[in-house]
Order: structure tokens, then C-alpha cells, then sequence
């Protein structure tokens, strides 16, 4: 447990440091010279985290181009960070990507591609008996903040199942809490199981003894669903279009040097969260999280489509209806080619 706290201080750390960053640059507008990237310290953000630290980016932009990054903690941040204009781009999950579409001026933030499909699980706690939906009655599930990916996914699961949350009226007790935190009340067995993404499911599974009853793509056709997108503003990228699509070339790039070298990234991962965070995870922990996700540029649009819907029903779109029309960038494939050549 101490790691895991050990972690969740060093992520604290680094969002007050990036909140300090928005103080000093929300005045900004254009940033010819310099990209400011957002991302989380998870597995599923294995893209930027390698794309970082092994210089594909900086290899890629050139040397006159400044990288800045801020590390955060949850998708609104980072959303918080593209509206007060001190992020240019941000690795988010479906949820974060379409309310900064649907809350942003003039619909100014949009997908510009995929990062990761797949890599979250819901985990029964050993003294539990969760095996299946109906078991749910009565019991404390934990998942992170409202509105957030996992939590949609859980609502939904729910809804499809004919139960409610507490707070509607139902008999499941819904905890929206921070990820350090879930695995607090796993190790207590104040929760009866949690809906969290990588690589807590794996942490929760391996470390304490955890049961992954499923792992959510199983509840998705096809078995996929977008779980990290890159998303930007569009103000920025129609300013600095060569730069981006040199940017989405290097991304690409990560994504192949990834999938071909699983254990080298599970090295450079845990270098990432030693030197940021102070702390590492167990090799077994990193390998077997990595092989649960799916790197991939594909930003599996129809699972954003239906992600979208899900979030509506529950009442965290507004009251007004919903448009993601736009919500995808499009990019001159020639161009693209012509950048990567």
C-alpha cells in the first residue's frame, strides 16, 4: 500500500505544479515554437509516456520545437487545461473527449486519433461473491470520478441489468473515488469490488487477490472499445498543421515500436513512474496490464458513438440533447504521408 500512496503523492505533485503552469500560461494563444501535451501516468497512456522518454516526439518535431508536458491525474483536468489554454493537446478517455467536444467554444476540441483499446475490468474483492449481475444487489462498488469512463461503463452495466445506484433509488452503492483510494478500500474490504482501468485491475488482481469477474471489452461488439484518444485544440492545430501532422507521425511510430517491444516498454514505463513518481511497479504487474490493452491509432469511432449515448441516458450529457457531429478532425492523408517521408 505504501507504493501505491508513495504514486498518488507524486501525482498530486505533478497536477499542482501543472495547475501552477496554467496561472503562468493561460494568456497564450499561438505557440509556433512549442507543444504542451497532457497525459496520465497509466499504462494506457503507454503512447505519450514512451513517445516522451525515448525522443520519438523531440526526434520528430526538431529541435525548435520546445515540448512541455503535464502529468494529471483524471480527464477533467487535462479538459480544464485545454480550456485555460495551457494545453495544446491531451491523451484522454472517450468520456473527458466528448464533454471538452461538447463544452468547448465553438466545439474547438476534438479527436484527432486513437491511442489504446481495451484495459479495464471489473474486480471482485476475495471475501465477495459477485459471479453475476444480479449479485450486484446490496454490494459497494467503487469506481473514479463521476462521468468518468469507468464509471459510465459501470452506470450503464447497471442500467442494462435492471438495478440502480443508491442515490437512485436502487440497492448497489456507487463510491466515485480516486484509483489509490479503491485499492485503500480493497485492501480494508470496505468495497465489494471495483470497475477501474489499468493497471489497477491488474494490481487489484494480482497483488490482492482480486477476481476479474470480466474485462469490459467483453461487453463491446467486436470486442473493442476506444479507452484512450488523443484529442486537441482546433485553434492550435489549424496554427501549427505541419507540426501536428509531424507529431501524429512520431505517434505512430510509438505505436509500432510498442507493439513490437512489450518488455522494453514495461521498462521504460517503470522508469517513467520512478523518475516522476518516485516509485515503480512489479514487472508482472506492467506485463500482464500491457497485454490487456490494445495500442492501436484506431480511435474506434462507433465506440465513441455509443459511449456517448451511454453517458446521455445517464443524464451527464445536459438536459438539451447531445451533437457530436465534428467531434473527429480530419487531417490530408497526403499530407500526412508527405509529413512522414
Amino acid at each position: 500500500m505504501k507504493i501505491r500512496s508513495v504514486i498518488f503523492a507524486g501525482i498530486v505533485g505533478i497536477a499542482i505544479l501543472s495547475v501552477l503552469g496554467i496561472s503562468l500560461n493561460g494568456s497564450e494563444t499561438l505557440h509556433d515554437s512549442k507543444l504542451r501535451i497532457a497525459y496520465f501516468p497509466n499504462i494506457g497512456h503507454a503512447v505519450p509516456i514512451v513517445g516522451m522518454e525515448n525522443d520519438f516526439f523531440r526526434n520528430s518535431l526538431g529541435d525548435q520545437i520546445k515540448i512541455e508536458t503535464r502529468v494529471f491525474d483524471s480527464g477533467p483536468q487535462a479538459i480544464e487545461s485545454l480550456f485555460a489554454n495551457s494545453v495544446d493537446i491531451a491523451y484522454v478517455g472517450p468520456g473527458p473527449a466528448i464533454n471538452g467536444f461538447l463544452n468547448s467554444e465553438n466545439n474547438n476540441v476534438k479527436i484527432l486519433t486513437g491511442a489504446a483499446s481495451g484495459g479495464a475490468s471489473f474486480i471482485v474483492h476475495p471475501d465477495s461473491e459477485i459471479n453475476i449481475a444480479s449479485d450486484f444487489k446490496g454490494k459497494k462498488i467503487a469506481a473514479p470520478q463521476i462521468g468518468n469512463t469507468q464509471d459510465v461503463s459501470l452506470r450503464n452495466y447497471l442500467s442494462e441489468n435492471n438495478l440502480k445506484p443508491a442515490e437512485k433509488g436502487g440497492s448497489v452503492i456507487v463510491y466515485n473515488i480516486s484509483n489509490p483510494d479503491i485499492y485503500t478500500l480493497f485492501v480494508k474490504g470496505d468495497i465489494d469490488g471495483a470497475w477501474v482501468a489499468e493497471p489497477w485491475a491488474t494490481i487489484l488482481e494480482n497483488e490482492l487477490d482480486g477476481t476479474r469477474l470480466f474485462y469490459e471489452e467483453e461487453l463491446w461488439p467486436e470486442n473493442e472499445f476506444a479507452s484512450v484518444v488523443l484529442i486537441g485544440n482546433t485553434n492550435y492545430v489549424e496554427n501549427n498543421k505541419e507540426l501536428i501532422q509531424n507529431f501524429l507521425s512520431a505517434h505512430r511510430e510509438t505505436i509500432i515500436w510498442i507493439n513490437e517491444h512489450p518488455e522494453d516498454t514495461r521498462i521504460v514505463f517503470n522508469t517513467f513512474l520512478d523518475s516522476h513518481l518516485g516509485q515503480s511497479l512489479s514487472d508482472d504487474v506492467v506485463d500482464v496490464a500491457l497485454s490487456n490493452l490494445r495500442i492501436t491509432d484506431d480511435p474506434k469511432s462507433d465506440s465513441i458513438f455509443s459511449f456517448a449515448e451511454q453517458a446521455n441516458a445517464l443524464g451527464y450529457l445536459g438536459r438539451n440533447g447531445y451533437d457530436l457531429s465534428g467531434i473527429f478532425y480530419y487531417f490530408d492523408t497526403n499530407s500526412l504521408e508527405d509529413a512522414r517521408t
